[in-house]
């Protein structure tokens, strides 16, 4: 099994971003604070490569977020600026477009998983024109290998960090940056249809996170035959958003 050295990783990744900015002045940062892993871990270096006063945190609930305390707590953990920018009355508005003309997206899961992110990107870049700053890609390996991310949506940024880690990677690196547990260990969920990755995927991250990194199939015979295949079968789709991943992150 191929393991990635995560006190390196760590290095590699500050690095990276010093040089990204280099030459941009003071140029601030743009990152959607979820209250997860991905962005905890990624808001995190962001702040000890640039400093707190170079990043803004933006929040971006559909109406009520339950969790919204602890995207809270990420940003006065981190000390960085913050941004609360509600979508609900956005995705309503263009819900209510849809319905005077005739169609009715309600019960289009395409559409009310998707249209969300969509939007929370096209806030982040919003925010950013306001700065004069960059948008920062969160997603991670595992995501990007199965394409479980939505195109124009969370798949997008100027540059990525995690692109190269998986999503178990990402926890040993939150635990490498001290992060809280309760953030870096939380049960991964794209805050959007009600339920975990795990049981959209239909697999753990544990699973899959092993067939990326298997050195021989050996190592991953204890995988149930119809787990494997369906991970392949993600990756091999060619509706899967491959082209539109970040390129400009740290490789491991």
């Amino acid at each position: 099994m191929k393991i990635v050295d995560i006190k390196k990783a760590h290095k590699k990744i500050v690095d990276y971003i010093k040089l990204w900015f280099a030459g941009k002045g003071n140029a601030p940062v743009v990152i959607g604070i979820s209250g997860g892993k991905d962005s905890t871990v990624c808001a995190a270096l962001l702040t000890e490569a640039l400093g707190k006063d170079r990043v803004v945190g933006v929040m971006m609930p559909n109406g009520i977020q339950k969790d919204i305390s602890d995207s809270e707590k990420v940003i006065e953990l981190l000390g960085i600026k913050r941004a609360l920018i509600n979508i609900e009355g956005a995705y309503e508005a263009l819900r209510q477009q849809f319905l005077s003309d005739g169609h009715n997206p309600d019960d289009k899961s395409l559409y009310t998983t998707n249209t969300p992110a969509r939007l929370r990107m096209t806030t982040l870049y919003g925010v950013a024109a306001i700065y004069g700053g960059y948008v920062c890609n969160t997603c991670n390996l595992s995501e990007d290998f199965v394409g479980y991310s939505t195109k124009w949506g969370d798949c997008t940024g100027d540059f990525g960090l995690l692109c190269g880690l998986t999503k178990t990677e990402v926890v040993a690196l939150g635990d490498e940056l001290g992060l809280p547990k309760e953030l870096v260990h939380k049960a991964p969920s794209d805050g959007m249809c009600g339920k975990s990755d795990e049981d959209n995927l239909g697999f753990t991250y544990e699973q899959l996170d092993r067939f990326i990194r298997r050195e021989s199939d050996v190592e991953i015979s204890d995988i149930p035959t119809n787990v494997i295949r369906k991970i392949i079968k993600m990756n091999k789709n060619p509706n899967t958003k491959k082209k539109l991943v970040i390129n400009e992150y740290p490789k491991f």
